[in-house]
């Protein structure tokens, strides 16, 4: 059986984890998975109180996080979208499509009765890096 090989990827430029787990761990050297990213900045204040902005600032910590690793937007083959609202999808959808347009990685969206510090997005994803 081979050993597995697991990285963790931190950058300042993302808010750090508010519990026991990575903002990031790369794995055989491959793949990124990126632990769900919600909308607080790298200071650790909360981007906004509205679905757009909050929307636009979990994907910009996704970004960062790529970037500590040479990677974009382009490099995310999957998404997983867990939302407080559904009625706030077309919104965030919006968002969403203005941040990956035609890369479109695989996608699931859910709603969730309660997020981490009360936010109204959280999104996770899995990318590939480059070799």
């Amino acid at each position: 059986m081979e050993k597995t090989v697991k990285k963790i990827i931190f950058t300042e430029n993302a808010p750090s984890p508010i519990g026991p787990y990575s903002q990031a761990i790369a794995a055989q050297g491959e793949f990124l998975f990126i632990s769900g990213q919600i909308p607080f900045k790298p200071d650790g204040t909360l981007a906004g109180i509205d679905i757009v902005t909050q929307t636009e600032q979990a994907i910009k910590n996704i970004e960062s996080i790529l970037k500590s690793v040479n990677c974009n937007l382009n490099n995310v083959v999957k998404t997983t979208v867990l939302l407080n609202d559904m009625n706030n999808f077309a919104k965030m959808n919006e968002v969403y499509n203005n941040f990956f347009g035609e890369s479109k990685p695989a996608r699931a969206a859910y709603e969730v009765s309660r997020l981490p510090k009360d936010v109204m997005i959280e999104i996770e994803a899995i990318a590939i890096i480059k070799s």
